[in-house]
Parts: C-alpha cells; structure tokens; sequence
C-alpha cells in the first residue's frame, strides 16, 4: 500500500477544490465525503453579496457553518441576524433556516452536515432546489 497516494485521498487542498454548480452567486466546493471514504458531508462556499440559500430544512441532519470571511444575513427560526467572519451556527434539525451573504464584499463559509444525502434531502420552504445534487 502506496502511504502518500492514501494520504493524499484525505488531504484537500482548498484553493484546488472543483466547484459544484449550485445558484446564482453561490459557488460551492465539496471538500470532504464519499471521495475521503467518510460518511460526513462537509463544503466551502463563496457567496457574493445577496446570493445564498432560502428559506429550507434538513430532516434529519443537524448543520454547522462557520464564516471564516466576510457575513451572513442568516434567518434561524423565528430569528434573524448579521452572523460576522470568525463565528459559528449550529442548526439543528427540522429548524427552518435561510442566509445570504451580507456584503459589501464575498463571503466564505464552511458547512458540515453529519451525514451524506442531507443537502439533497432538504425541504424547501421557499425559492428553488440547488442547481446540482452531486454535493450528497
């Protein structure tokens, strides 16, 4: 067994990472799952300002986001809020959530749901599906 070539399947260089179409002003790279040999799903996205996700839910998965640039207008419940760069959200399953990227400039986040098919899975309450389903 080749070390390097199994290490390298779990190293993932982000500047690298290939892009999944998923909206308008939403570019989305996955960055672990299947391809790592890990059940989680985890993402990086940019978001310019205004574009995100709308209003939706995931049934069985809780989902973490983390803003590394930039901010997110996120609607969490009932809620809502300007969430800055260097914070963290934890959702919790079947919690309606929304978000956008606050601006002036892009906005960069992580996302991690603890299992692969959640993103697909979700439930749209308003607005439109991503434009791809390969992020599972």
């Amino acid at each position: 067994m080749n070390i390097m070539s199994e290490i390298s399947k779990h190293v993932i260089d982000l500047a690298t990472a290939k892009e999944v179409p998923w909206r308008p002003g939403y570019q989305n790279f996955p960055i672990a799952g299947k391809q790592q040999g890990v059940t989680v799903s985890a993402t990086m996205a940019i978001l310019q300002p205004g574009a995100g996700a709308p209003l939706h839910f995931h049934e069985t998965a809780d989902e973490v986001l983390v803003v590394l640039e930039g901010a997110l207008d996120l609607t969490l419940g009932e809620e809502r809020m300007t969430v800055p760069a260097n914070s963290a959200i934890s959702i919790p399953a079947r919690t309606p959530h929304s978000f956008v990227g606050a601006g002036p400039g892009t906005t960069r986040f992580l996302a991690y749901l603890p299992q692969q098919g959640a993103y697909i899975a979700a439930t749209y309450l308003d607005g439109q599906r991503p434009l791809s389903d390969e992020i599972k």
